[in-house]
């Protein structure tokens, strides 16, 4: 297994506020992607995998219709990706994905949760080499799948992992599934091809790994590490914290 699934586990949010938080993070993202594809799904691949996502996730059907409507809503202030890079305590490299209507509250409440907390809020590029951007797909486990034969296929589509993996659905039970990692500009081809070839998509998305040495950290300064942490997770604006400290 590579990197992909080694840190896979450290992507996931915090048990407390998972859903409210995922709800929030979906419901931007399917916004954003009714605004650079329209709101027909048969012509908007990205749309299609998120609103299977927000299925996968139990998001309620009105959520769903409030986020493609702010994205037809003229009066809607346009949300903004934008990506904010620094170092947190004791040197551990951390990446920000937010998504935004107002990047001047965004970048001062971020520069503020760093400066408060031991950090450093850097300028672009600063950190971003350091990870991975990886697209990430999850499909159903079928006993007539084979996973081996199905890798190799993929790989022509632009992915690097495949492997069987297990995920929580909505009703809180464990289930088998197939995880598949790729190149970030791969995501249309792999999605093409599992929907062309009748794959059961679970979700569909985007993911960044750590690609160097990992840090290590006491108890006590992860301690210190993870009051920036959660402080950023919290923060309305920001969908994805990523970071290179080893789990010890």
């Amino acid at each position: 297994m590579g990197r992909a699934f080694e840190f896979r586990k450290e992507r996931k949010f915090k048990r407390w506020g998972h859903m409210a938080k995922t709800f929030t993070k979906i419901g931007k993202e399917i916004t954003i992607a009714v605004k650079n594809g329209g709101p027909d799904v048969t012509g908007n691949p990205r749309l299609r995998a998120l609103l299977q996502t927000a299925r996968s996730e139990n998001m309620p059907k009105e959520n769903i219709e409030r986020a493609i409507k702010k994205a037809t809503d003229k009066d809607q202030a346009d949300y903004k990706e934008v990506v904010y890079e620094g170092y947190g305590p004791h040197g551990v490299a951390i990446l920000v994905e937010t998504a935004t209507d107002n990047t001047n509250r965004t970048v001062a409440n971020v520069r503020s949760y760093f400066n408060k907390f031991g950090g450093n809020l850097g300028t672009s590029g600063s950190v971003a080499f350091m990870f991975d951007h990886k697209c990430v797909f999850k499909i159903k486990n079928s006993p007539d799948i084979d996973i081996e034969e199905l890798e190799l296929e993929l790989i022509d589509f632009g992915a690097d992992e495949v492997f069987v993996d297990e995920f929580e659905n909505k009703d809180g039970d464990t289930e088998e599934v197939i995880t598949i990692y790729g190149e970030y500009t791969a995501f249309n081809n792999i999605q093409k091809y599992l929907e062309d070839k009748g794959f059961e998509l679970v979700s569909a998305g985007f993911d960044r790994f750590p690609n160097g040495e990992m840090k290590h950290l006491t108890a006590e300064e992860r301690v210190e590490l993870d009051k920036l942490l959660e402080k950023l997770e919290e923060d309305d604006d920001v969908q994805n914290v990523f970071h290179n400290l080893a789990e010890e």
